[in-house]
């Protein structure tokens, strides 16, 4: 197990440019086994998830071609079906959640797929129903092998229809997207995730030759064609890393530019980290923070206290919820947060109290923070990362730090954010890996 050793206090300055979309580029490598033709994605970020997935994609006869570090050719010619079935197979879907975006593409071309419960990170159920109940409205079947622990899915026709999503899951609105493709006949999938990273996935199979209308909508219509060919994409900038880094410029920075962020692309981000008094310029495609001495919470018209709540797209993706809570303990004033979409995700918050936080966790769901406003400093220690966005809250808590922190588990950081020590000791941090 690796650990990152921090000695804090070091003020961050200069220009970073973050990695691509780590949740888009699962969509669209999934996206390579519609066809058998080559396909081309291009700024793939180098981290542990998506290297695991374009590896799981090589075992089963995927040909794989790394055209630089973060481009790639796919071609998905000759896939071993026999492999699929396999407890080798099985077992490594277990330990990437990214691997359910396999079932949808492979159903669709193949007419058959096995479900394992995925891994991924600890922060409460992530359940797979919207993915089954998308499947069986389009005329799949299921088996479940009680000895393996596993679904066994098929379809010889799978045929368009009418569906209402119970939740908008991204991942379920991917995999169902992909599932209705070759499907006879239209679509129609409403209460449809509609972020950014969806809309990139339609792009590029309208690219390849699909037929997928109502894009950045919650209402999408995907008519069913016979073949899909090659094409060419690329990821976009990773909004979770820009909000990340964002977070970092706020707490220890000198002033700092993020460049190439795709500004229209970021949502509410920009607008959640304003809430909290800090400071953003907008410039060209990049966005810069200047040094905050002080950042005040801002309140509601009617006076009552700021509230910052997680919600689907367009509303504040539950990924930054971690870095926004690290960004409210230096603040002046006191800020609410409510994290809907995940139970157990501010379990993480114990770890801040420790090192000074102010912070009231309420329930699983809701934490209050009372802000320090830089008269107070958190204080380093020793903690370990239970999931990839509550790793880097707690590596910029310890970046702010009285002291030297020590983190553990950080290969759930790793699972997130390329080189990301190295990319930050260039702005003047001090991170060594052990």
């Amino acid at each position: 197990m690796a650990s990152f050793l921090i000695e804090g206090g070091h003020p961050l300055s200069g220009t970073i440019t973050p990695q691509g979309a780590k949740n888009e580029a699962l969509e669209v490598i999934c996206a390579t086994l519609l066809t058998a033709d080559e396909v081309i994605i291009k700024n793939i970020p180098d981290i542990r998830d998506i290297n695991n997935l374009i590896q799981l994609l090589k075992d089963i006869g995927v040909t794989v071609n790394q055209l630089s570090r973060n481009d790639y050719s796919f071609q998905a010619k000759d896939i071993n079906l026999d492999y699929l079935q396999s407890d080798e197979f099985v077992k490594k879907c277990s330990a990437l959640r990214g691997s359910v975006l396999m079932i949808g593409p492979l159903l669709a071309r193949f007419g058959k797929a096995v479900i394992a419960q995925p891994g991924g990170d600890k922060i409460g159920r992530r359940r797979l129903d919207t993915h089954f109940l998308g499947f069986k409205c389009l005329g799949a079947k299921f088996h479940h092998v009680e000895d393996r622990n596993v679904y066994e899915i098929a379809a010889k026709h799978l045929k368009g229809c009418y569906m209402l999503l119970d939740e908008a899951s991204i991942t379920g609105t991917a995999n169902i997207i992909m599932a209705a493709v070759f499907a006879k006949g239209t679509t129609t999938i409403y209460n449809a995730a509609c972020e950014p990273y969806i809309q990139q996935l339609c792009h590029l199979i309208n690219r390849m030759g699909g037929r997928i209308s109502g894009i950045g909508s919650n209402l999408l219509t995907v008519v069913g064609v016979e073949s899909l060919h090659g094409a060419k994409h690329k990821v976009l900038p990773d909004m979770i890393e820009v909000g990340s880094f964002i977070g970092m410029a706020a707490m220890v920075g000198r002033g700092i530019r993020i460049k190439n962020v795709s500004v229209r692309n970021l949502g509410i981000i920009p607008e959640a980290f304003r809430r909290l008094g800090v400071k953003i310029e907008i410039e060209g495609d990049d966005l810069i923070i200047p040094k905050q001495s002080h950042y005040k919470v801002e309140s509601f018209i009617d006076g009552t206290i700021m509230t910052l709540a997680d919600a689907p797209w367009p509303g504040l993706t539950p990924d930054l919820i971690s870095v926004l809570i690290v960004v409210a303990t230096q603040a002046k004033g006191s800020v609410l947060f409510h994290q809907k979409m995940f139970e157990s995700r501010l379990f993480f918050v114990d770890k801040l109290i420790d090192m000074g936080a102010q912070i009231i966790l309420c329930d699983p769901h809701r934490a209050v923070v009372v802000g320090h406003d830089h008269q107070r400093r958190l204080r380093g220690g020793r903690m370990a990362s239970p999931d990839i966005r509550a790793g880097i809250a707690l590596l910029i808590a310890a970046m702010s730090a009285n002291g030297n922190s020590r983190i553990d588990n950080i290969e759930q950081i790793d699972r997130g954010y390329e080189d990301i020590e190295q990319r930050l000791n260039k702005l003047g941090a001090k991170i060594t890996r052990m």
